[in-house]
């Protein structure tokens, strides 16, 4: 009798635990400036809403407001049993490595840093590459030789934009100058619009003509400065070409759409770098920048591309070639 009490035990837990893996949801948590900043955050956000339709199937999701809520959100994800729960963005990471600790049967995934932990999957991209293609076509449209860059939080992996946009308008322009502003030191450069669009009419006082901003929501002020001063803006990770359409001359798409749907549909452990000859970096073309992008340049940047994937033409990494240093 005890022993098929044991068994029946045993078959109970058993069917419970595949009950409650059946039952479990992917979860993802949104870092500073929101899931509709129109950059990289609703990148994230229609990666979750790709799968959700295609598969039929709910998930779960928080915004942070202020940087003292990421690991409370994480944990209480893990708590529900949520799987994979996603940390968008670098300034998850602690709170990932933390909980996913504490978790080890869970799954767990970061965007934009790299966390060491049996079951995390960490994505990071090669943004330097995707700048210095539109730093290039910064540089071919430029009729003044002027150009510029306003980042959002002065961090190192906005620098890594920076750098690679400063070597792709050189390497077009020997000669070019390349204007740069950062927006803040804190999670609140991330959704400045005003003091986005206050920098780039600066630069444009000092003669840039085309603005590339990396800097979450803050960017929507600077395109909207580029519009009313007659310059170009280049977007960043979303298609951001559309937003002031017939003034965006491209937009450095990051394909965190993409990595998030992926990590959904095929979690795997440990680390994924996405560049160009990844798909994971590019430049947008559609009908709203479709007049700004010649024939001429479009050769010319796709030819960069190729060259850039051949290995023929290499981009330094601020993060790890010590180049750029400002």
């Amino acid at each position: 009798m005890k022993y098929q009490t044991t068994i029946r035990l045993s078959l109970l837990a058993s069917s419970l635990a595949l009950s409650f893996a059946a039952r479990a949801e992917p979860a993802i948590v949104f870092d500073m400036g929101g899931k509709f900043d129109k950059s990289f955050n609703e990148a994230a956000y229609n990666g979750m809403e790709r799968w959700k339709k295609e598969s039929g199937k709910a998930y779960l999701e928080f915004e942070i407001a202020n940087e003292s809520q990421r690991e409370q959100a994480i944990r209480r994800m893990a708590e529900r049993g949520a799987s994979p729960i996603i940390g968008v963005g670098f300034g998850q990471a602690s709170s990932i490595e933390k909980v996913a600790k504490e978790f080890p049967k869970l799954k767990f995934a970061i965007v934009d840093m790299v966390v060491n932990q049996p079951n995390v999957q960490s994505v990071v991209f090669k943004e330097h590459e995707g700048s210095f293609l539109v730093g290039s076509m910064a540089a071919m449209a430029s009729k003044t030789g002027k150009v510029s860059f306003v980042g959002g939080m002065d961090i190192p992996l906005i620098r890594k934009f920076q750098c690679g946009y400063e070597q792709g308008a050189k390497y077009i322009n020997p000669k070019a100058e390349v204007f740069s502003n950062m927006t803040g030191t804190t999670g609140a450069a991330w959704n400045d619009p005003a003091r986005g669009g206050e920098l780039a009419k600066a630069q444009f006082a000092k003669g840039s003509d085309v603005v590339f901003a990396a800097a979450g929501g803050t960017g929507t002020g600077v395109y909207q400065a580029a519009k009313d001063a007659g310059k170009l803006a280049i977007g960043v990770d979303s298609n951001q070409n559309h937003l002031q359409s017939g003034t965006m001359l491209t937009s450095m798409i990051k394909r965190v759409d993409v990595a998030v749907y992926n990590i959904i549909k095929s979690h795997t452990p440990g680390l994924s770098a996405l560049g160009l000859k990844e798909d994971g970096v590019d430049y947008a073309l559609d009908t709203h920048n479709a007049k700004l992008v010649s024939a001429d340049m479009k050769r010319k940047v796709d030819a960069i591309k190729a060259d850039i994937v051949s290995g023929k033409i290499k981009v330094a990494d601020y993060m790890a070639d010590n180049a750029c240093k400002y």
